[in-house]
């Protein structure tokens, strides 16, 4: 069977959750005869017709509250968003309606919003973000984000199947980088469970989307060295895999987490929290941290390379850390 890319993975979960499910639509900007910004809805027009690919105007705040309003009369609606950052211009309908409807009134609220996100594409400070902390703090909201094709399906399917809402965050960097072949047959991933990509022994790596891969090539180069990195991808920010971590750092004893989200505020000080509070006489060394700068993200290619974690700077935060 042919590797596929991670598009092509996301495009199969909606597929094939639109035809399982005559509930499930799609609704934003250019999805239905464009294929979207990205081509990921490319086709499900022809196959599904306009009521069900539905295009929508320029307006964020319009189609997360008609999403809403979908999933309150009984549809489940997937909404893209074209970048991901201009979900900024319906933070109040996220977090206000569709984080609160369940809390509020009883009602569920089946919902995906996804979209590209992430940087290394020099899309400058307007297209570029990574704004998981700001939904990964708000009660009632999922938030997931994948690092692999097969992950990005199986997590597709489970949150389209979800009576919560969910954010799926899907690294634009990854959609045609990264190939994987995919089972024939039906699959889900679960959500909420992260998964040990590399066994070690010396120190834990947290990670997921992008940084996932900058952390195993950065495991691999270390193991040439005699360092042996167990590494962790999260895949679900919330709700978060705190099992998973806390038996990895019980196991190795030291922890860096890296993350291309800017530092302050970023999971990185969440877990590091959740791990100092539950497993600190674990701990052989300091907790550390690899992130991008507190800055925007900058559009010239230069300056973005050195704002984003590269493979030398978690290597040299492992060094570190295995020598303490």
């Amino acid at each position: 069977m042919a590797a596929v890319t991670m598009v092509e993975a996301i495009r199969q979960a909606l597929s094939e959750e639109m035809e399982r499910d005559p509930a499930v639509v799609l609704i934003g900007e250019d999805i239905s005869v464009y294929g979207g910004a990205f081509k990921v809805t490319e086709g499900l027009l022809n196959k599904f017709g306009w009521e069900r690919v539905i295009d929508t105007p320029i307006s964020e705040s319009a189609i997360i509250g008609a999403a809403v309003g979908m999933s309150y009369m009984g549809l489940r609606p997937v909404a893209e968003m074209q970048f991901i950052d201009f979900l900024a211009c319906a933070f109040n309908q996220m977090t206000n309606f569709v984080a609160k409807s369940h809390y509020r009134w009883g009602a569920p609220v089946p919902m995906v919003v996804r979209g590209p996100s992430g940087g290394g594409v020099h899309g400058g400070p307007f297209h570029s973000a990574n704004p998981e902390m700001y939904y990964a703090h708000t009660p009632g909201l999922k938030v997931v984000y994948p690092s692999t094709p097969y992950d990005a399906k199986g997590l597709l399917k489970s949150a389209i199947r979800d009576n919560n809402p969910v954010l799926f965050l899907e690294h634009k960097f990854l959609y045609r980088r990264i190939k994987e072949e995919l089972p024939e047959g039906e699959y889900t991933v679960p959500l909420g469970k992260a998964i040990v990509r590399r066994e070690g022994a010396d120190l834990t790596i947290i990670s997921y989307a992008a940084m996932m891969h900058t952390s195993l090539e950065a495991a691999e180069k270390l193991a040439a060295e005699g360092i042996s990195a167990e590494v962790i991808d999260l895949r679900t920010l919330m709700p978060l895999d705190k099992e998973t971590i806390l038996a990895s750092v019980k196991k190795t004893s030291k922890l860096l987490i890296v993350h291309e989200d800017t530092r302050t505020g970023g999971i990185a000080g969440e877990i590091a929290a959740m791990v100092c509070e539950n497993a600190f006489e674990d701990l052989d060394g300091p907790i550390q941290r690899v992130t991008s700068l507190d800055t925007p993200v900058p559009y010239s290619p230069p300056l973005e390379e050195r704002f984003l974690p590269g493979v030398p700077d978690v290597m040299r935060a492992a060094r570190e850390l295995a020598q303490y």
